[in-house]
């Protein structure tokens, strides 16, 4: 039996796209492993693939970490040169990657109690950074993120087994409706879109500007839209989107005078162990994909109270 057939989730292998039926929880463990999130909220996140926290972070936390961002994407000895990627045609800062390696106070976010018990609420196990970075669209010249399903790349290019990982996206600007806010297929996490198109040795130095493979076809894309819509995030500065790891998302291109700002940390459980990845792939860089669960993250409150 060939690995392709084997794989729950086989994606860039055959001749055309399909849309796979999920096969693992949203919420593990019945939403009890943490008490971070209402009943009535861990069931809005079941239902649509996400949440929107409003007004978590205040003014001078959000202005600490805006300045951080900005100093990380400036200052050249923040992180190595490939952990800043800039916009296809120009010197802009587009991401950057491993910020809460690179900065106390992101190191500090990953842990706070506001995310992290959320995070450990859905997937009921304790957590790691599988990923982490600064995404700056900046005004005039900030590029589009086409629609992608971040758990087909990280199953693909990773080895990632399982749909057992989340997204924090904290809001550091205001995220209107014409800066290139994230944007949301509700209930599109229950379906996996198999991808077309064999994807090339250190493909993640061109898709991290431009995304290539992994692109969902238009048919699956309309066929997602049709049942769920799409849904702009837009809240102020200090907001929290956690969503699930197959929810289909992109934005588009800032052409606006305001710039957006966010973080985003990949919560992953350590219960799933990344493995090789798909089709004889080098595994990704470290500062893309963290493969050490080990590292599990310890609350912050916890260790106020050890």
């Amino acid at each position: 039996m060939s690995s392709f057939i084997s794989d729950l989730y086989a994606s860039r292998a055959g001749a055309s796209a399909a849309i796979i039926a999920r096969r693992d929880p949203v919420v593990y463990g019945a939403g009890t492993y943490a008490s971070a999130l209402s009943a009535d909220q861990v069931a809005s996140y079941q239902q649509d693939g996400f949440i929107l926290l409003e007004n978590v972070f205040g003014p001078d936390e959000v202005g600490s970490l805006l300045d951080e961002v900005r100093r990380m994407g400036t200052d050249s000895g923040a992180a190595h040169e490939g952990e800043v990627v800039r916009e296809p045609g120009s010197n802009a800062v587009r991401s950057v990657f491993r910020v809460h390696e690179s900065s106390e106070r992101v190191a500090n976010l990953a842990r706070d109690p506001r995310l992290i018990h959320v995070a450990r609420q859905i997937l009921a196990s304790e957590v790691y950074i599988h990923q982490s970075r600064a995404n700056l669209k900046p005004g005039f010249k900030g590029k589009e993120f086409y629609w992608h399903s971040d758990f087909e790349t990280w199953h693909v290019e990773d080895g990632m087994p399982a749909m057992r990982a989340l997204s924090c996206l904290v809001m550091l600007t205001d995220n209107n409706a014409c800066n290139g806010p994230l944007m949301l297929v509700p209930g599109s996490h229950r379906h996996f879109i198999s991808c077309v198109g064999a994807t090339p040795d250190e493909n993640y130095k061109e898709s991290l500007r431009q995304q290539e493979y992994g692109v969902p076809d238009q048919t699956s894309l309309q066929w997602l839209v049709d049942k769920g819509g799409i849904r702009p995030v837009v809240a102020r500065a200090g907001a929290v989107v956690f969503f699930d790891c197959n929810t289909m998302h992109g934005s588009s291109g800032n052409i606006s005078p305001w710039p957006r700002a966010n973080i985003f940390m990949v919560y992953n459980s350590v219960d799933n162990r990344l493995n090789a990845p798909c089709h004889g792939l080098k595994p990704r860089p470290e500062y893309i994909a963290a493969r050490d669960p080990a590292r599990s993250l310890e609350p912050l409150d916890a260790v106020a109270h050890g």
